[in-house]
């Protein structure tokens, strides 16, 4: 299984990006790829061509919820929640995938960036219940152990915390 984390650009400069987390701790079994509206990623589209591509993305979900067989990569696009509308809206590749939404029911514990969704995940948050939901449990755990560790302690002031 493969994770690409389809990222704005602004986020490469980010320390509080949890993109990078991601990458740091999947290894080569995942990638951010930064996206580009005007030079969409060639291999991206030749993935998505060839299937077993599903984006993982807030909505309504393609059909068989639950069901992942078939999908060998997942595609969470990495940006702030304005960033990642307006990446999806115009990506026409991106319409083309199956779609599957995440229900946690939990809360994300995300805390580095103001005016957060309420019921948005973060990007780490999505690729640990992607994880989850794929059964791979010991590296969903080890990125939820360096996730927790990311992120600042409740209720210290932005930048307050070395790093971010």
């Amino acid at each position: 299984m493969k994770i690409t984390l389809l990222t704005h650009f602004k986020e490469f400069e980010k320390r509080s990006n949890t993109g990078r987390l991601v990458v740091d701790v999947l290894g080569s079994a995942a990638e951010q790829v930064r996206w580009d509206r005007m030079n969409p990623p060639a291999r991206l589209i030749e993935d998505i061509e060839a299937g077993g591509v599903a984006l993982v993305y807030p909505g309504a979900a393609d059909g068989n919820e639950g069901d992942l067989s078939g999908i060998t990569q997942f595609v969470v696009i990495d940006g702030t929640w304005h960033e990642a509308r307006k990446i999806h809206q115009r990506s026409p590749y991106l319409q083309k995938i199956r779609r599957i939404g995440l229900t946690t029911g939990e809360k994300s514990v995300y805390n580095l960036r103001k005016n957060q969704k309420e019921s948005g995940l973060c990007t780490a948050e999505c690729v640990i219940e992607v994880l989850r939901l794929s059964g791979n449990i010991s590296a969903a755990e080890l990125l939820q152990e360096r996730f927790l560790a990311f992120i600042r302690p409740e209720g210290a002031m932005r930048g307050a915390v070395q790093g971010h």
